[in-house]
């Protein structure tokens, strides 16, 4: 039996998976009579996307289930000690990626989350799961809480902020990234920057899609 499984994790997560699968930004006013293709462009500016974002402040932005495992395996396997989140929102990934850290025998994770209400809700869900210990939530705009105090090697880098921002994200934490680390952007098809750049031969990236939504990429040298 894992964290992942174990309560009170399991029953928590189940609960916060059910709970964005019923919340739908769909009923909020101010996005609901956004077109598909205007979401799209805001999701990829480098301009708009806060106005975007904004609009989804109240709602979970969560990585599939899938992807929650998939990302717990990953940093297991890779007996990940040193993790970078970008995008915490209400934590599920985070929570995910905590325990991972505890069952590999402890560890740090600093993640980045730029709504103040979203990191008091993953501060309480990460308390709640008991897990808060091993995880550093950094209100603010990700550019800047990035930038500084970073462990001298990240084993794990997980993207999922605002998708525009994912090349300058990972030009922050890239010379901490050791041979091997492992990079997974969600959604990273709304950066076609990012994935020319993790799929470009001699980038020092090899890079896969995985699934209908994610980039696995791992650094190389």
């Amino acid at each position: 039996m894992t964290t992942l499984t174990h309560p009170p994790l399991g029953a928590l997560l189940d609960r916060l998976f059910a709970e964005a699968d019923a919340a739908s930004p769909m009923a909020n006013p101010a996005f609901a009579h956004v077109s598909r293709e205007e979401r799209e462009r805001l999701m990829r500016s480098k301009t708009d996307y806060r106005a975007f974002y904004d609009a989804l402040k109240d709602f979970p932005l969560p990585v599939s289930r899938e992807t929650g495992t998939l990302l717990y395996m990953l940093a297991r396997a890779a007996g990940a000690r040193a993790i970078v989140e970008f995008g915490t929102s209400f934590g599920i990934s985070t929570l995910h990626l905590a325990a991972a850290l505890r069952d590999n025998g402890g560890g740090r994770l600093i993640t980045s989350e730029f709504e103040p209400s979203k990191v008091v809700r993953a501060r309480s869900n990460l308390a709640e799961a008991g897990l808060i210990d091993l995880v550093e939530i950094r209100e603010g705009d990700a550019l800047q809480t990035l930038r500084v105090d970073l462990p001298e090697t990240i084993d794990l880098l997980l993207l999922d902020g605002a998708k525009a921002l994912y090349p300058e994200i990972l030009a922050l934490v890239e010379s901490r990234l050791k041979p091997g680390a492992l990079i997974v952007a969600d959604n990273a098809d709304f950066c076609p920057e990012y994935l020319a750049q993790v799929r470009a031969p001699g980038g020092g990236y090899l890079s896969t899609p995985f699934g209908d939504d994610v980039e696995l990429s791992m650094r190389i040298h």
